[in-house]
């Protein structure tokens, strides 16, 4: 018979009747859903038996346990967690129990955190008070041995010290740094997934152990195991980095940089690394007159962190760096953060300032020396 409508079955053909329809299984990712696991071993339509037996009870509990870990770390089964924003992960430390931190010995006893401690701030800026850094009107001008003599005095006390009210956000942040990722706290694990969901571009959570943490800069499948020395500190300044819009882009440059085919680094890694020396300088108290300056200490280390970032980078480019030299940018790198903040500083506002990459300098190599010559200034520090 031609045509596919005027097609029929042939009479010799038996009919299939509905008790015998084959046996459907229902997907593995409903098995979850309602405890249908009985779904197994009873046919399309059936009713349920009144009970199951104690072999399909502990499976059925095995997968709900299984289906309620992949969804809370972004797996494939059940919706990934919302990203967090800095701000609502913050003040989740600062409400927290967190660890005992110390400070730089003979700065003084630290306050003790208290919970639910009131927020500190941790962007944007707060106005300088009229007349705390500028002399009044009308006063005569020092003359210049003094202030040859203050400078001497200054180099002879040392950095200043951070004031005082400043020193709960200073403990705060040396808190988060001893505080240890954990994998039953579901902040943590937001934090940890708007990390890879910014850097990747992706709208899809990912495992919280597997091959992909390292296609972001961690050493192994477990990004835990990589923040010995700087804690949650580490992971919140990332956040802070590819979260920020002023610094997002910049955050995305260096991660494409880290991919690079022959200068390619870890990014993360790299990361830790300088989250590291912001924490030492922040201890050293290098950076208690800025932080007095601005009236905060969370902001300074952010921003310092991402200035650090630039720095390297720019130097990572222009020097050809690889793996294997990358101790010597580090060590280069935490001599000048830690000398000269304010002018690392100044080079990351220059940056955002003009939204375009910073010009090389004329020179197509620098020597490494002459980052901390206190001659050479930094670009954007003039």
């Amino acid at each position: 018979m031609s045509g596919a409508a005027g097609w029929e079955r042939p009479e010799e053909w038996p009919q299939e009747r509905p008790e015998e329809q084959q046996r459907v299984v229902p997907p593995i990712p409903a098995l979850g859903q309602g405890g249908v696991l009985q779904e197994l071993v009873l046919a399309d339509g059936q009713p349920p038996a009144p009970g199951i037996s104690e072999e399909q009870r502990q499976a059925q509990e095995e997968w709900e346990a299984l289906e309620e870990i992949q969804s809370g770390l972004g797996g494939t089964s059940g919706a990934a967690p919302p990203p967090i924003s800095f701000s609502e992960a913050l003040q989740h430390f600062q409400s927290a129990e967190l660890p005992c931190s110390r400070v730089r010995p003979g700065s003084g006893p630290a306050p003790r955190r208290e919970r639910g401690a009131g927020p500190c701030p941790a962007s944007g800026r707060v106005p300088e008070r009229s007349g705390l850094l500028s002399p009044p009107q009308g006063s005569a001008r020092a003359p210049a041995r003094r202030g040859i003599l203050a400078a001497l005095l200054r180099c002879l006390r040392g950095p200043p010290r951070l004031r005082p009210q400043l020193r709960g956000e200073q403990e705060l942040a040396l808190a988060m740094a001893q505080c240890a990722l954990d994998d039953s706290e579901r902040v943590h694990m937001r934090i940890l997934q708007t990390i890879y969901r910014q850097l990747t571009r992706s709208r899809l959570g990912c495992p919280r152990y597997g091959a992909h943490w390292e296609e972001l800069g961690f050493q192994g499948a477990d990004p835990g195991t990589d923040l010995r020395g700087t804690g949650m500190l580490g992971l919140m300044q990332i956040l802070f980095f590819v979260l920020d819009s002023r610094t997002l882009p910049l955050a995305r440059e260096i991660f494409q940089l880290s991919q690079h085919e022959t200068q390619n680094f870890p990014f993360c890694i790299m990361s830790v690394n300088i989250t590291r020396i912001v924490i030492q300088a922040l201890q050293e108290e290098r950076l208690s007159r800025e932080c007095n300056r601005r009236q905060q200490v969370i902001a300074v280390l952010n921003d310092l962190y991402a200035a650090a970032f630039l720095r390297l980078s720019r130097l990572w480019e222009q020097q050809h760096g690889t793996v294997a030299n990358a101790g010597f940018f580090l060590k280069e790198l935490e001599l000048s953060t830690k000398k000269k903040p304010r002018q690392l500083l100044k080079s990351l506002e220059a940056y955002l300032s003009r939204g375009l990459r910073p010009p090389s300098p004329p020179s197509s190599q620098i020597h490494f020396s002459s980052i901390c010559d206190p001659g050479v200034e930094l670009e954007g520090d003039a």
